[in-house]
């Protein structure tokens, strides 16, 4: 339960008391500051405290945002401001202050508290409000027309619509949040919260998955529409912590990775009835995956890397986007060549339905790639008139995305010694080339392949020598990711070892798995996995070298390849996932909500 304080008796006729109760809080009066302070001392220090200013008229969803929102330690609307734990010892010292001033009204305490913490440093959050209105008339006057423009608006309707991304994808847009956003409100309504929502989304794709295994007409139709089914309960899950303002840092997690755990085993059920029919698309399967999560890690590490853009940084970088915004048509289109998850999964289900599983990988990795290069040419085009430097926190990100380990760090000791340029992302690209390339060209199990790996470390260290401040020093992660995952695809591709491939597939979506934790831990404020976890799995570079050491060694000797791909595989998901699962449900990270990728 939460408190809340009105800093005066309510007036007469006044709904206020009730609405603070729907909301959760129990109500206490005060007579005056003096005696706030002392309502105030008396509520324990973890608990979420409220003032509201007695003469407040507004919509109960104002109330709502700024009162019940867990993401803020603090938040304001005229005539209502609330903190959480964190923000306690802040108000605290406001209110000492305030009280300490003669002549200063209780009913003037909200928006003056706000203002105080504001100058304290304690960041207020302020939420939009549209059309909902929030208020403090001074006179009757005054009053009767807050009241008239209350009832002129439909809070639950502004509620239902705000519930909605305010950008989306064009299916999303039109052919989902029409009736999800019902759906959403439907689950708030019975107590459904949106982790509850997030598992039934995991558990229907996850069913859909199995359909697609067996390989019949009948169950990749009933794949299709399963997929689809799971992609509205994603949609719900997100309009359901927006209507009911229940953000959570398991939310945002689970939000996160059951996507694309998700889209990955949807991608192993097609391959797996695809060798049902004697069709082995293991390897386009796992090209989608590569494909996909480089393209993702480019929105990361760009978005990382401008996300303290201001002024002229900021002006340079979005004119040309700004332009094209004012011409309606182009803003769907821009949002549909990229093939968002909405067009995606619409774009799976109807040709899982209809084709075979080598055309939908087909058609996925195209699809993907014309999106990637659009936008991956267009960032650079940014990033090479960007002006001004990027800040120690972004180059703070890039570098944890890099996922450096302990070979990369050595040689980057060393090279800051010898006081080399800055070179990153030719080094990165070079490295990324070298391994790539030696394994592409030489036949399996060839020795030079591990040389071109310890090379590709050499340059890895090279890279981060110095901090990642350079116009295109964020295509350095999503480089080091290609040159990692690649390299598994096609030593496994190259093999004879029976099963190499689904095993491939596994150590991928386990590394994957790793650095999609690693971006929204840094999402969510609180920075990057523990260096320990990036020692133990080795870094990109040294899972890397392990490979090639492995497939030299043993890509001739039957299916021992599978199996040291499978060992490593289960082995890097045990280590990432059991200190994965310890940060998320622990209390220290903050509540988030992370818009992710567009829908």
């Amino acid at each position: 339960m939460s408190t809340a304080i009105l800093t005066g008796p309510p007036a007469p006729g006044s709904s206020l008391d009730g609405d603070l109760r729907s909301l959760g809080f129990d109500v206490r009066i005060a007579s005056g500051t003096e005696e706030t302070g002392a309502l105030l001392a008396d509520v324990p220090a973890g608990e979420r405290v409220a003032l509201v200013d007695p003469r407040f008229v507004g919509h109960l969803h104002a109330l709502r945002l700024a009162l019940t929102d867990p993401r803020f330690p603090a938040a304001a609307v005229p005539g209502a401001l609330t903190a959480q734990a964190e923000a306690r010892p802040a108000l605290t010292r406001a209110l000492d202050g305030a009280s300490a001033t003669p002549g200063t009204p209780a009913a003037d305490l909200p928006g003056a508290l706000a203002d105080t913490l504001d100058a304290d440093g304690v960041a207020v959050h302020r939420p939009q409000l549209g059309t909902l209105v929030a208020t403090v008339p001074a006179d009757a006057e005054a009053r009767h027309a807050a009241r008239a423009a209350v009832e002129a608006v439909d809070d639950e309707a502004v509620r239902l619509r705000s519930a909605v991304k305010a950008h989306d994808g064009f299916f999303t847009t039109f052919f989902i949040s029409p009736y999800s956003r019902h759906i959403a409100r439907w689950c708030a309504r019975r107590g459904l919260t949106p982790n509850q929502v997030t598992t039934a989304s995991l558990l229907t794709a996850l069913v859909a998955a199995g359909c697609a295994a067996t390989g019949e007409r009948a169950g990749y139709v009933a794949a299709g529409v399963l997929l689809l089914v799971s992609f509205v309960l994603d949609c719900t899950d997100g309009q359901l912590a927006r209507y009911a303002l229940k953000y959570s840092t398991m939310g945002a997690w689970l939000d996160a990775t059951f996507d694309r755990a998700k889209e990955y085993a949807f991608y192993a059920g097609l391959a797996l009835g695809a060798a049902r029919n004697g069709d082995d698309v293991w390897a386009l399967a796992l090209g989608a995956m590569v494909l996909m999560t480089c393209r993702h890690v480019v929105d990361f590490s760009f978005n990382e890397a401008n996300a303290e853009s201001t002024g002229a940084a900021a002006k340079t970088s979005l004119a040309l986007s700004s332009k094209l915004d004012g011409v309606g048509w182009t803003v769907w289109a821009r949002r549909m060549i990229i093939l968002p998850i909405g067009e995606r999964w619409a774009m799976i289900a109807v040709l899982t339905a209809v084709t075979s599983p080598r055309i939908v990988f087909w058609a996925l990795i195209a699809g993907c790639a014309f999106g990637a290069c659009y936008t991956t040419a267009g960032r650079v085009l940014r990033s090479l008139t960007r002006k001004g430097k990027r800040s120690d926190r972004a180059a703070r990100a890039l570098f944890d995305l890099t996922d450096s380990g302990p070979l990369a760090e050595v040689v980057a000791g060393a090279a800051r010694r010898l006081s080399f340029p800055d070179p990153a992302p030719v080094a990165a690209f070079l490295g990324a080339a070298l391994v790539v390339g030696f394994a592409l060209g030489t036949e399996p199990g060839d020795v030079t392949v591990v040389a071109a790996a310890a090379a590709y470390a050499v340059f890895a260290g090279v890279a981060v020598t110095r901090p990642l401040k350079g116009a295109l020093d964020w295509l350095v992660p999503p480089l080091f990711r290609a040159a990692e995952y690649t390299t598994v695809l096609v030593l496994a591709a190259r093999s004879d070892s029976p099963g190499a491939l689904p095993a491939a597939f596994g150590l991928v979506a386990a590394v994957a798995y790793h650095h999609y934790d690693t971006v929204y831990r840094i999402r969510g404020g609180t920075g990057a996995p523990p260096a320990w976890l990036v020692r133990v799995t080795g870094g990109h570079e040294g899972r890397t070298l392990l490979v090639t050491v492995l497939a030299a060694l043993l890509a001739g000797r039957g299916d021992d390849f599978t199996l040291a791909l499978t060992a490593l595989a289960v082995a890097v998901a045990l280590v990432v996932l059991v200190e994965s699962i310890r940060f998320w449900v622990s209390a220290g990270a903050p509540a988030v909500h992370d818009e992710g990728e567009t829908a």
